[in-house]
């Protein structure tokens, strides 16, 4: 497409001369602009779309996919209808739990927080807690004083494996004196860490008797938990467990339940990708400008060339080519440099938190004890060519006015 004259030319009137610096000068900025604002958008993109990952993973890892309740109250023969939604297409487990929230009480400090008593079989079956147990064994939650809690609790309370741990029920019993607050004593047998601050900080974990017991519901639960193979077909699925739970049961899909969590990401995923755009755009705006001061400034070299045989379309591929080759560059060293900071971001997270002493991703904030990113390939794509695509149009009007300057008109003033 392009001769290797016309190539010779382009590259030539990049390298500045001494009267030229600042045209030069100016081109860097753009290459520069351009860089950091396909960097920068691939970062965001990719920190954004792991962020919404590591959520999604975390809460449907440990809540289930779908939740079945009774229409008011607990639910009662939840064996039953638990065997017949495990019979629906597509449904990998069902877990019968009861849920409540509790005072818990160590070493002279009081929270709130939420109590889930399952199965050990259920528990030591679920992947996201197994894998995530730092002390202690979940079978041991089959004595019934044993509770398992999360690892920023166990730190905020000064709690380990073997230590009591106090839980104090908001229903009472009711006495001749008023209602007197229900607690019980348990020893902690098992620390996890999911790795999402709000559940390492409020969960807490025991056998499904035990908490039947505790909350003051006999043969009966609270809810069921469901997984299944494809959480993003919540209609059809829903239909297919509706029908097997019958019309005294409802049912919830993780899509309601954390709907404005999830649009809340994705509202700022899109207005950060219109905004970092605006990075780009600027660069843009730098190779208009540098290449009308280049065509100002080449008009007698355009001249020359026009009077020894070169065409209209030969001057306007010479400064496109100029042009174009200030955004490919920038474009490309862009994308290597947000691949590279993507891959290693963790590591530049800790390095810049040593180097500066200060707490850059606060799980307290963020939910999550470590900063993800996930690469999506097509999003990665998109930016590239439209930094390439703004890039060759900011060309166009420049190589155009290059292509229509009267060599007469450019000797004569010279």
């Amino acid at each position: 497409m392009f001769s290797s004259f016309e190539r010779m030319v382009a590259m030539r009137y990049l390298r500045a001369r001494r009267q030229e610096g600042f045209i030069s000068i100016i081109a860097w900025f753009s290459l520069l602009g351009i860089a950091l604002g396909v960097a920068t958008l691939i970062i965001v993109m990719s920190v954004m779309n792991g962020f919404r990952a590591e959520l999604l993973g975390r809460i449907l890892g440990l809540n289930g996919h779908f939740a079945v309740q009774a229409q008011q109250g607990p639910l009662p023969d939840f064996d039953s209808i638990a065997e017949r939604v495990r019979a629906v297409p597509g449904v990998l487990a069902v877990r019968p739990q009861v849920e409540g929230q509790v005072m818990v009480s160590a070493n002279n400090a009081a929270s709130g927080a939420l109590v889930r008593g399952m199965r050990v079989e259920d528990l030591a079956r679920h992947t996201t807690l197994v894998q995530g147990v730092k002390a202690g064994k979940i079978a041991d939650l089959a004595d019934e004083s044993s509770v398992m809690i999360g690892s920023r609790m166990a730190a905020r309370l000064g709690l380990g494996v073997g230590n009591p741990i106090t839980l104090i029920s908001p229903r009472g019993s009711v006495t001749a004196f008023g209602t007197v607050p229900r607690a019980k004593a348990y020893n902690v047998a098992a620390v996890f860490e999911i790795g999402m601050y709000e559940y390492d900080n409020n969960f807490i974990y025991m056998g499904l008797e035990q908490a039947q017991l505790f909350f003051r519901v006999p043969n009966a639960v609270t809810s069921l938990e469901v997984m299944v193979a494809d959480p993003d077909q919540v209609r059809a699925t829903t239909a297919r467990i509706a029908g097997a739970v019958g019309p005294g049961g409802r049912i919830y899909d993780w899509q309601h339940a954390n709907a404005s969590f999830f649009t809340a990401i994705q509202v700022e995923r899109n207005v950060m990708f219109l905004i970092l755009t605006l990075i780009i755009l600027v660069a843009a705006f730098n190779i208009i400008s540098s290449l009308i001061m280049l065509v100002k400034d080449k008009g007698r070299d355009i001249a020359i060339l026009r009077t020894m045989g070169a065409t209209r379309g030969m001057v306007m591929r010479v400064f496109f080519l100029a042009g174009a080759s200030v955004g490919t560059v920038g474009t490309i060293g862009g994308f290597l440099l947000g691949i590279l900071f993507c891959a290693n971001i963790e590591h530049i997270r800790q390095f810049l938190q040593s180097l500066t002493g200060t707490e850059l991703f606060s799980a307290e904030i963020y939910f999550l004890s470590r900063l993800p990113a996930k690469v999506d390939p097509a999003e990665v794509a998109l930016v590239v060519a439209m930094a390439l695509g703004l890039s060759f149009l900011a060309t166009i009007y420049p190589a155009w006015r290059a292509a229509r300057l009267d060599p007469v008109e450019a000797l004569r003033y010279e």
